[in-house]
């Protein structure tokens, strides 16, 4: 007779390498995002303060100030100082957008687009660049009413949009639909700024619970970054209860 053991045994201990590699990954999420940003920040600063400097006299550069200030000593002080051409560029910003909102600085910035219009190839760059920051600088309240789901690239098939406004004018008259139609605009993935516009009937689109900052993290994350992790299957509203 074999004598049945009642207590199971307890599961086996992860060896030494096991550990030390978990133990390296999840160091990693938390080192990897803070690395990363702190990257960038100091390329865009250096890299605008290598574009600011040339307009800059040389007598104004800190490690002139620094000299002058010494009484120019015979071995002259060397000084980075990494982010003072990111002041100077917000201040003279800051200085050009004031002057752009008086009458004056309005005057000068439409003759200055009446002359640019009458170049072909300076006016298309213009027009571009000029849109481009309109669209991401502007303080309007312009933004994607709601997160939803279309069918594409066809039926049966189902993709996070988001919706923009309702179709008008032409486009709205061009669509053989006696509903009402409305303009969605379906992001690609990892990167949602590229994507497609699209004109469907209103009653093709789902509208779901979640923002459109966490349908976005859900395009960026390739689904795997859900507005409630606990239960993805429940709206975000009803799981914060």
């Amino acid at each position: 007779m074999f004598e049945h053991d009642d207590h199971p045994h307890p599961p086996k201990r992860p060896g030494l390498i096991a550990r030390l590699r978990g133990n390296f990954l999840a160091g990693l999420i938390v080192v990897a995002p803070i690395g990363l940003t702190l990257w960038l920040i100091w390329t865009v600063v250096g890299w605008i303060d290598s574009w600011v400097w040339p307009f800059v006299p040389d007598a104004w550069h800190p490690e002139a100030l620094v000299n002058w200030a010494l009484g120019y000593p015979e071995t002259p002080v060397k000084v980075n100082v990494r982010g003072i051409g990111v002041i100077v560029f917000l201040l003279f910003t800051v200085l050009v957008g004031w002057m752009a909102k008086g009458i004056l600085g309005r005057s000068l910035l439409h003759w200055g687009e009446n002359l640019v219009d009458r170049m072909p190839v300076v006016r298309s760059i213009y027009s571009g660049a000029k849109q481009i920051a309109e669209t991401v600088f502007s303080q309007r309240e312009t933004s994607f009413e709601k997160a939803c789901l279309v069918e594409y690239p066809r039926r049966g098939i189902w993709a996070i949009a988001f919706i923009s406004t309702g179709a008008k004018g032409e486009i709205a008259a061009g669509i053989p639909v006696d509903e009402e139609k409305v303009s969605v605009f379906l992001p690609t993935t990892p990167n949602p700024t590229s994507g497609f516009l699209l004109f469907v009937p209103k009653s093709d689109v789902i509208e779901l619970e979640m923002s459109v900052e966490d349908a976005a993290k859900l395009v960026i994350s390739a689904g795997l970054v859900y507005p409630n992790g606990k239960d993805p299957s429940e709206p975000p509203a009803l799981a914060a209860q």
